[in-house]
């Protein structure tokens, strides 16, 4: 048992699947020489070597281009896109190309690949450098989201992902990368598409997604001591999407709130929403409610972005009010 930091987690997740596959590769701006502008991917050029380990020129386009064709010619590459905000620059590829491809060559040709990019606010970075964008990945279909909370589940779904089929969006956020955890020795491996109950409660189901994880556990600590009992549920993907477990935790509770860093338009926790009032009306003791972040782009002042991204004791006040 090793204690790692987040961002420790990320190159032992690529390390263990690029010691088993030779077919797996990673390219991406400073990715191999620097270690990752976030230090994501430090050792690993030294490791393997710079024929699997490659720096590429300032141009997502060519990245997510290299990453599809070296997928359709039979290797499993990872391409490191610097901050989430910049898959913008190639959207058309990642959602016109690499997410159509199985489905319109009748699945004669898989790309299984991953796209990582660090992801999300709360370090200051202003509205171009800290945007959540997984909902932006949710709604392309043929593409399988995953965003990590705690740093076993960085390595187990690294390595999940990187043996999936399908292309993966791999989004690690950056209020996490210096995050502590215990990760176990020997090979890990998850399975996408499994949440996890971090804590079990009886009174409200509390659902959350990486850096919101820690703020959900946080309250529902401060909940406990007032006499509230609630069930954290980490999603950790969204696409597979683990409705069983949110469903059969609500079943218990009867209350769902749902906590986004998303903008509030279209997050991951309206469809959440949709799902549990269809299959779970009548379980329900109260309406769904929704903790996200404001419909606009995220300030770079501390005071102000702490005040837009959901905190502990937002989450607290929300729940108390709503169960009284």
């Amino acid at each position: 048992m090793a204690t790692l930091t987040y961002r420790e987690a990320v190159a032992r997740g690529i390390a263990q699947e690029m010691a088993r596959d030779e077919r797996v590769l990673l390219i991406g701006e400073d990715v191999a020489e620097a270690g990752g502008v976030f230090k994501t991917t430090q050792g690993l050029r030294e490791r393997f070597g710079p024929r699997r380990v490659r720096d590429t020129p300032i141009s997502e386009e060519a990245i997510t281009g290299m990453v599809m064709g070296a997928a359709m010619n039979g290797l499993r590459p990872i391409g490191e896109i610097m901050f989430s905000d910049f898959l913008a620059t190639c959207w058309d590829i990642v959602a016109n190309q690499i997410a159509k491809t199985r489905y319109m060559t009748g699945g004669q040709i898989e790309l299984p690949l991953v796209l990582r990019s660090a992801n999300g606010g709360g370090s200051r970075f202003g509205g171009q450098h800290s945007q959540s964008v997984e909902n932006w990945a949710m709604a392309i279909p043929g593409l399988k989201v995953v965003a990590p909370s705690t740093p076993v589940d960085v390595v187990g779904l690294m390595a999940g992902a990187i043996r999936d089929p399908d292309p993966v969006i791999f989004l690690e956020h950056k209020a996490l990368f210096a995050t502590k955890g215990e990760v176990p020795d020997g090979e890990l491996v998850d399975v996408l598409g499994r949440a996890t109950t971090v804590r079990t409660g009886s009174d409200a189901t509390i659902v959350a997604l990486a850096a919101m994880v820690p703020k959900a556990v946080e309250a529902a600590d401060i909940l406990a001591r007032e006499g509230i009992s609630v069930d954290v549920i980490d999603l950790r993907t969204l696409v597979p999407l683990d409705v069983t477990t949110v469903a059969s935790s609500v079943a218990r509770t009867g209350r769902l709130f749902t906590v986004e860093e998303n903008p509030r338009l279209c997050g991951w926790g309206a469809e959440v929403a949709s799902i549990v009032a269809d299959e779970c009306f009548w379980d329900l003791d109260g309406p769904i409610v929704r903790i996200t972040t404001p419909h606009i782009p995220l300030p770079a002042a501390d005071a102000i972005e702490d005040m837009a991204i959901p905190s502990a004791d937002r989450i607290v006040e929300t729940i108390r009010s709503s169960m009284q």
